[in-house]
């Protein structure tokens, strides 16, 4: 082999290298940064498909309904502490902030956070889940003043 084809394949062998650990680094950071859903029962008896459980310490992301009569909310402070369920089985959430204003009992919420018992999650953020019906308050009422002027004025 002549001196200027082994340089080309160093060339093409070092570019080669360079990507496939860049892509590695890449791939290694990106799963650090997954947080993988799941319901209250793939927490406590695995995914469905392949039966495997969150472990303590991991950051997942969670979603449920809120269990009627389980919200306690810490007087001095904004922790929070509600169940989750779907399915029979339940799972507590732990929270420290301010709740979205459609939270409530038997809603729908998804909440991100670490497992930090088998049925505890430590939540970072929770997110309250609407239908698609949902319309804020403002735009309800002006719809609805706006719909009975328009039947007044087909009165007349």
């Amino acid at each position: 082999m002549n001196p200027r084809r082994k340089k080309r394949l160093a060339i093409v062998i070092s570019i080669l290298t360079g990507l496939s650990l860049i892509a590695g680094l890449v791939l290694y950071a990106l799963s650090q940064n997954i947080d993988l859903f799941y319901t209250p029962q793939e927490i406590i008896n695995g995914k469905n498909d392949s039966g495997i459980k969150p472990v303590i310490g991991q950051r997942l992301r969670i979603g449920g309904l809120v269990v009627e009569g389980s919200v306690k909310r810490d007087s001095e402070n904004l922790k929070v502490q509600f169940d989750l369920t779907n399915k029979g089985s339940v799972v507590t959430v732990k929270y420290d902030g301010i709740l979205p204003d459609l939270f409530r009992e038997g809603q729908g919420i998804i909440a991100n956070g670490v497992l930090v018992e088998s049925t505890l999650i430590e939540a970072s953020e929770v997110l309250a889940k609407h239908d698609e019906n949902y319309m804020p308050k403002e735009i309800a009422e002006s719809l609805e003043h706006s719909e009975a002027s328009s039947q007044e004025n087909k009165k007349y």
